[in-house]
């Protein structure tokens, strides 16, 4: 899912670099690949609290050297 993440981050900057405005068609391709992007961080989110509320994932903390 990160690898979604970055690619759709990455074709939306290979977009905006062949000058997309927002009234053309790589103009709609940059903001659809954003749009994909913010969708899939906000799954990572909600799969990492859910992972969290079922016990699937605990915290541990930094563990500092006893001194």
């Amino acid at each position: 899912m990160m690898l979604g993440v970055l690619g759709a981050l990455g074709a939306a900057g290979f977009y905006m670099l062949r000058q997309g405005r927002a009234d053309d068609p790589q103009g709609r391709k940059m903001a659809r690949a954003l749009a994909l992007r913010v969708a899939l961080s906000v799954a990572v989110f909600l799969l990492l609290l859910a992972a969290y509320a079922l016990g699937w994932i605990q915290p541990t903390g930094i563990r500092l050297p006893a001194g």
